[in-house]
């Protein structure tokens, strides 16, 4: 192709150019007339550019008017493939217990390791929770030094007396008190009621209790987890309940305005049992009667509750 040819194209195009863009703003005239007078009423001016750029704007309105129904608005959901209420709810759902199974699984993996580590003779390697979610670092116990307590050796000595004369029947009641009292210091016990002791504590009068007065029909509660063993009524202490506990340790409630618990009930701690009265012949006032037994032996009660 020659030069002239390449030059008489590129001035074709340069011309087709101008015209289209000088077209563009060429100024139209939009009249409106009166049917039967002629008379004009309005009429605007108007360009192609005007033209197209007011179009584009409506478009650009459109689309932005359409996307915002989609995606604030429940037609979201008529949209093909979009996900439904329910089935966003069941992926969360499934994604709750997809985590909760790997869990499980990694809790049964390192169950399985300590138990082959045990049948084979080694060191089972304790593994912290925190540990095991930070892809399972192994925890290092090599600064953590075993002392003998003060505790421990009053212990020792105490079970090395009792097993000097004997074969072996009083270690096992010694074993067994000691871990009563192991149990005993675990316990946290609940204050039965909120009042003030006016009677306290006494072996030598016979008062194998405390006196707490409280006003009338206030709630009394249990101490401690364990089972109603009696729940009656008798002319001297009126409305009486009694609670079993762990530890041989039995809870008496006496002098009440109403029971709320029967025998063979199982009562938790903080459970309310009854109501604070003046019933029976061995009262004063409205107040409760409260006692504490281990091992059929009559305990004070501020040796285990803080009034």
């Amino acid at each position: 192709m020659s030069e002239n040819k390449i030059v008489n194209m590129s001035e074709n195009f340069q011309s087709r150019r101008k015209k289209f863009f000088s077209q563009l703003k060429h100024t139209f005239r939009l009249v409106f007339f009166n049917d039967n007078t002629f008379e004009e009423v309005w009429h605007l001016r108007i360009t192609m550019m005007n033209v197209l750029s007011i179009v584009g704007v409506i478009i650009l309105i459109l689309v932005v008017g359409s996307m915002s129904l989609v995606m604030f608005t429940p037609l979201r959901y008529l949209v093909p493939g979009y996900p439904s209420e329910a089935m966003r709810t069941q992926i969360v759902s499934n994604a709750i217990r997809l985590d909760s199974l790997e869990h499980e699984i990694r809790l049964r993996d390192r169950y399985f390791s300590a138990i082959n580590a045990i049948v084979t003779g080694q060191e089972p390697v304790i593994i912290d929770d925190d540990e095991l979610e930070n892809n399972g670092n192994q925890m290092v116990y090599d600064n953590i030094v075993f002392t003998r307590s003060v505790q421990d050796s009053l212990l020792r000595r105490r079970v090395e007396e009792e097993e000097r004369f004997n074969v072996g029947i009083r270690t096992q009641s010694v074993t067994a008190s000691f871990s009563e009292e192991v149990m005993v210091s675990r316990m946290h016990f609940f204050k039965p009621v909120e009042g003030v002791i006016t009677n306290r504590f006494s072996l030598n009068n016979n008062h194998f209790g405390i006196d707490i007065v409280a006003s009338p029909n206030q709630v009394v509660k249990s101490i401690l987890d364990g089972t109603v063993i009696l729940s009656t009524w008798t002319s001297e202490t009126g409305y009486v309940i009694q609670v079993q506990h762990a530890a041989n340790i039995v809870s008496i409630y006496k002098h009440n305005a109403r029971l709320l618990k029967r025998k063979g009930e199982r009562v938790k701690v903080g459970e309310a049992i009854a109501y604070v009265g003046n019933s029976g012949e061995l009262t004063s006032g409205p107040h409760l009667h409260f006692e504490i037994w281990q091992n059929g032996i009559p305990v004070n009660p501020e040796d285990f509750i803080v009034f």
